[in-house]
């Protein structure tokens, strides 16, 4: 697995994020490097460069964040039989309130066919692991299950994400699962799940309210789509006595 040398290219180019993302272009289909920015800001990338912008990337190489994605993404794409993909990985946005209480200030954003990790200066060896776990996770899952991402429904988009943290919790602990795993009692799960997500299950991710009950927008509780995704995963795999691995490829209808 190829992880870019992003360090030299911030430390060239970090003060103008176009000319950064200019060095992705390769990698994407007809986007320009503006387009490129815009959709990775949105996911978490640093959104203006700051005054200690270069202190960053400094700290982040002293905490070996280039090297602990390596050798994570060695072992885990032997584990899972994952695909060989390029990985970029930048300064996350500071200023990002709700990645900070839901992501740990980390977030990322996986494609079939590469993967970009935003990290914070601050974020522990545990986090980064846990952050390329997840993420790493959804390009196997994409990989494995023959469903094409574009007709995702709303169930396929819940388990996606319930899979890839219950990954994080085989691999590193519960102590290194996101916030939200704890949001709610099984109990309000079982409720939510029923009352709230399965009578929209098959909700195509055009349809607005795929993502309001993903994140819990609007009137619907924080994070619901996630929370659902991971209860239903932790439920079947301890019925079945399954590893998330033997689940990649499972259709999602038969996790339910």
């Amino acid at each position: 697995m190829l992880v870019m040398e992003t360090d030299k290219w911030l430390l060239e180019t970090y003060e103008d994020p176009i000319a950064l993302c200019k060095k992705t272009m390769d990698y994407f289909d007809d986007v320009s490097p503006s387009e490129i920015y815009h959709h990775l800001v949105l996911h978490g990338m640093y959104r203006m460069p700051s005054d200690n912008g270069r202190e960053v990337i400094q700290k982040m190489q002293d905490n070996r964040v280039w090297s602990i994605v390596k050798k994570e993404a060695l072992k885990l794409q032997l584990l899972w039989n994952g695909p060989n993909i390029p990985i970029f990985i930048f300064p996350s946005d500071a200023n990002n309130r709700d990645m900070k209480q839901n992501f740990n200030g980390k977030s990322g954003l996986a494609f079939r066919n590469k993967l970009f990790l935003f990290i914070s200066e601050a974020n522990t060896e545990k986090e980064i692991k846990a952050l390329f776990t997840h993420e790493y996770n959804h390009i196997c899952r994409l990989a494995h299950f023959s469903k094409d991402e574009k007709d995702y429904v709303l169930l396929d988009t819940i388990i996606l994400e319930g899979l890839a943290e219950s990954s994080v919790k085989e691999s590193l602990g519960e102590d290194y699962t996101a916030k939200w795993t704890s949001y709610y009692t099984s109990g309000e799960l079982e409720h939510m799940w029923t009352k709230m997500v399965f009578p929209y299950k098959d909700l195509p991710q055009n349809h607005p309210k795929h993502w309001d009950i993903l994140y819990g927008l609007r009137f619907y509780p924080k994070m619901l789509g996630y929370c659902s995704g991971y209860y239903l995963i932790q439920k079947y795999m301890e019925a079945n006595h399954l590893t998330t691995k033997d689940l990649l490829g499972t259709s999602s209808d038969k996790m339910i």
